[in-house]
């Protein structure tokens, strides 16, 4: 179990700053997704890129339950976007993914968080 403990901390580092990056070079992709009821579009997308970033940095270091609390408050927070994706047939285009695409993709959000909350055990 230790093995895929560790196995599955040096996968969600990288995904996590990997995706973190892409919210700077990329972020129109993010900016799709956004529920137009908030504000700040692009101060939000690059807010939670830049925690993405640090929090995936940081499951690799002695703050690893830290970062992986980060992760999950993240992932909480941006989830009102995977609604607005399911929800938003401009956004499914945007993202050339379908309804059904969107619905199934939602809840491995709720895998993510599981795994995080593994993680911030340690």
């Amino acid at each position: 179990m230790q093995m895929i403990k560790k196995i599955t901390i040096y996968i969600m580092s990288f995904a996590y700053v990997w995706i973190g990056v892409r919210h700077f070079t990329n972020p129109d992709f993010f900016l799709n997704i956004m529920p137009p009821y908030l504000s700040w579009h692009l101060e939000l997308v690059y807010l939670s890129g830049a925690f993405e970033i640090v929090f995936g940095f940081g499951l690799l270091t002695k703050l690893r339950k830290y970062a992986a609390r980060g992760i999950i408050l993240l992932l909480i927070f941006v989830f009102p976007a995977n609604i607005y994706l399911i929800s938003s047939q401009e956004a499914q285009i945007a993202l050339d993914i379908s309804r059904n695409m969107a619905i199934v993709r939602a809840p491995f959000q709720l895998v993510f968080i599981a795994i995080a909350y593994w993680h911030s055990l340690d």
